[in-house]
């Protein structure tokens, strides 16, 4: 079941950045990354109550509640950066790059959450950073 839903979030983040290219004309990227982050925000507490799992909140460890701040933190930072990146340059070439923290991820989660980096994980950041560099300098 996970890879029907790692697909559809593959789907969603495809139209994500052609939807916001279209959106962001003529609006500031913080505005539009203002307006983007209370439709995630209603439609993520609307999902919490639809699925009755508000009675979790008082459950949430200390620890988990740093981690989920900070987790918030990187989001809010990361789509402030996308959205500006997106306002200035082609969506061809910034979902590439944006794209890259596939590989910075599978690193991550080597170093800090000593998940097995194999060859097969090697081999795939290689090609990953070579067709994202292909892409941006072939547009």
């Amino acid at each position: 079941m996970w890879l029907l839903f790692a697909i559809l979030s593959s789907v969603f983040a495809a139209l994500t950045s052609i939807l916001a290219k279209v959106g962001i004309e003529g609006v500031g990227s913080n505005l539009a990354t203002a307006i983007r982050t209370c439709v995630v925000l209603l439609m993520s507490w609307v999902m919490v109550f639809i699925t009755n799992q508000q009675g979790g909140l008082s459950l949430i460890s200390k620890r988990s509640w740093i981690f989920l701040i900070l987790s918030g933190l990187a989001t809010g930072f990361s789509w402030l950066c996308y959205y500006k990146a997106l306002q200035m340059g082609d969506a061809s070439k910034v979902v590439p790059i944006d794209k890259m923290s596939v590989v910075l991820t599978l690193l991550l989660a080597f170093v800090f959450l000593h998940e097995s980096f194999t060859w097969k994980s090697a081999v795939g950041c290689v090609l990953i950073c070579a067709g994202t560099v292909f892409m941006v300098l072939a547009g």
